[in-house]
C-alpha cells in the first residue's frame, strides 16, 4: 500500500506565486465520472488521497462532492491550498469530511499590509475552526531564506491567535491538538530545461507515493508537473493502477532509486530529490 496518492483534480490556480513554476498544460478540471474511476481503481493501492499536484483544489466547484465520494469509498482525503479561498469554502470542506488540510501560508508574498493581515486572519480562522472539529491542519512556511522577514510577523500573529504553550520541534511546532506549524526550505522544481545534476539520486517517488494528473496521466511523484514521466493513464478502460505501477518503466525507476541512481532525465534535473542525499 502506498502512503498516499496525489490526485490533481484541477491544474487551474487563482494565484501566480513566485515559488511555483505553474504548468504549460491546458486548463482542465476533472469530472465526477473521472474521479469515480480513480476512487474505484485505487482502493487496493492507498487509503490517502491528496487533491493536489498543480492547481488550487478550492477552485474546483465539485471539490466537496469529491471529498464525500472519497470518504464513502474508504479514503482519507486531504488538500494542499494557498488559503485564499478558505474564508469562502473552508466550512463546506470540513462538513464534507476532509481529513487533512495543508495551508501554504507562504503563498502571500506581496500586497498591502491590510491584505496580508486579512489573508493570515482568514487562514487562522479556518485553522481554528477545522482543528476544533478534528481536521488535521498544517500551517506551512516552506520558504526559508525567501521570506524577507515576513515569517517573523506571520508566526507572531499565530502566537497571538493561539497563545497556548507550543511544543517546538526541528521542523516546526505542535500548536495544539490537530494544529501544527511546519517549516521547510524553498526548493527547485525538476525541469527538463534545467541543467543535469548528475545520475546519483534517491527519491521516495513510486516507493511511498505517486501522482495522477487531471487528465488521468499517472506520474511517479507530485513534482512532475508536466507529465514528463507518464507511466500510463488511469482512465484507460480495462487498465488497473497495479498494472501501470508494474510497467517496465516504473519498475526500472524503483530499482534505480534503491541503488541511488536516476533512470529518467527529469530525476537528474530535480532539486528537491537532492535533499534526500544530505
Amino acid at each position: 500500500m502506498y502512503s498516499r496518492v496525489y490526485v490533481e483534480i484541477t491544474d487551474i490556480c487563482n494565484r501566480n506565486c513566485s515559488f511555483c513554476p505553474g504548468t504549460k498544460r491546458a486548463p482542465r478540471r476533472m469530472s465526477e465520472a473521472e474521479f469515480r474511476i480513480i476512487a474505484e481503481k485505487l482502493k487496493s493501492v492507498t487509503k490517502y488521497l491528496y487533491f493536489h499536484v498543480m492547481g488550487e483544489p478550492l477552485t474546483h466547484p465539485l471539490l466537496t462532492d469529491f471529498i464525500r465520494i472519497a470518504r464513502e469509498s474508504g479514503y482519507r482525503p486531504a488538500i494542499t491550498t494557498n488559503g485564499t479561498l478558505l474564508a469562502k469554502r473552508g466550512r463546506e470542506i470540513v462538513e464534507a469530511g476532509i481529513y487533512k488540510v495543508n495551508i501554504s501560508v507562504h503563498s502571500f508574498e506581496s500586497g498591502e499590509r491590510e491584505d496580508y493581515l486579512k489573508y493570515i486572519g482568514d487562514c487562522l480562522d479556518f485553522a481554528d475552526y477545522a482543528s476544533e472539529r478534528g481536521v488535521l491542519t498544517v500551517l506551512r512556511l516552506w520558504n526559508r531564506g525567501y521570506d524577507e522577514g515576513r515569517n517573523i510577523d506571520t508566526v507572531a500573529l499565530m502566537r497571538e491567535r493561539f497563545p497556548n504553550e507550543w511544543t517546538l520541534g526541528k521542523r516546526g511546532a505542535r500548536i495544539r491538538d490537530k494544529l501544527h506549524l511546519e517549516y521547510g526550505e524553498r526548493f527547485e522544481w525538476p525541469d527538463m530545461e534545467a541543467s543535469d545534476r548528475g545520475n546519483e539520486v534517491f527519491c521516495y517517488g513510486l516507493k511511498d507515493h505517486f501522482g495522477i494528473l487531471c487528465d488521468g496521466s499517472v506520474i511517479p511523484c507530485c513534482l512532475d508537473r508536466e507529465g514528463a514521466v507518464t507511466l500510463g493513464n488511469i482512465f484507460d478502460e480495462g487498465v488497473s493502477a497495479e498494472e501501470i505501477l508494474a510497467s517496465p518503466r516504473a519498475v526500472a525507476m524503483r530499482k534505480g532509486f534503491t541503488e541511488r541512481r536516476a533512470t529518467e532525465e527529469l530525476c537528474r534535473k530535480c532539486g528537491y530529490a537532492r535533499r534526500f542525499g544530505k
